[in-house]
């Protein structure tokens, strides 16, 4: 039974990440996401019940809407009023993007285009299309649906955490070679240092009542730059 829930969540993940990722690891993504199904009984058979009687052509006639004539390359793009036929129209998709008979960039361009950007257009896309791919899912299986969840925001807190280090070990250094007082560098040091700690006991409440004190501190002294920026930035983010 756990073992059912941890390959349901593995998709889940991937699906994740292709509604909130970058355009660059889509097709990566979108490979994870079918091995996924692959690998899963239940997905399988999910899948295979919802595309059975499903007419994939026919859905691309409706729901995939060519420019007319003479006309811009752009159409547009929409999906089934059934649940099933949603999961069915997006897996459809995918396995054509995956195999390569339908060229995803192409697709992003005629049915999304934003701003003539691959990024934005497929922002659009997953917004649009799946996201509900991905709700549906989710609602079909709630409870690895939770546990997914949760593993993938912790996946996400950890990462944010790793990310602040960084920034806050570059900070030290930068700090240290700043051209003010003694007295100065010092401070800023014991209050890197401090969230330096914190980060590494994940100590979130801690992390923030100090950076309140660095954001005073390093604006004070006239010495804010794109790294502390970057760092209150990634604190910011991690708290909300």
């Amino acid at each position: 039974m756990q073992d059912k829930y941890l390959k349901i969540e593995r998709f889940l993940n991937a699906c994740e990440e292709l509604v909130s990722g970058k355009y660059i690891m889509a097709d990566t993504k979108i490979s994870e996401a079918l091995k996924a199904i692959a690998a899963s009984e239940e997905l399988t058979t999910l899948f295979d019940a919802v595309t059975s009687n499903f007419d994939y052509a026919g859905a691309k006639r409706a729901y995939l809407v060519h420019p007319a004539a003479g006309a811009s390359s752009r159409g547009a793009a929409y999906l089934p009023t059934e649940r099933g036929d949603v999961l069915a129209f997006i897996f459809c998709l995918l396995v054509e993007f995956d195999s390569g008979s339908m060229r995803f960039n192409d697709f992003l361009l005629r049915y999304f285009y934003e701003d003539g950007s691959y990024t934005a257009s497929y922002a659009l896309f997953a917004d649009r299309m799946l996201r509900p791919f991905r709700d549906i899912i989710k609602s079909c299986y709630p409870e690895a649906s939770k546990n997914g969840q949760t593993r993938y925001l912790r996946k996400e807190a950890e990462s944010a955490y790793a990310a602040l280090s960084e920034k806050i070990a570059i900070e030290r250094t930068r700090v240290a070679r700043l051209d003010i007082g003694e007295a100065d560098k010092a401070s800023g040091e014991v209050l890197l240092s401090e969230m330096y700690a914190a980060v590494g006991r994940e100590d979130l409440q801690e992390l923030q009542a100090l950076l309140v004190g660095y954001h005073y501190y390093i604006y004070s002294i006239g010495a804010t730059d794109a790294n502390s920026e970057e760092l209150f930035a990634l604190a910011e983010k991690l708290n909300g």
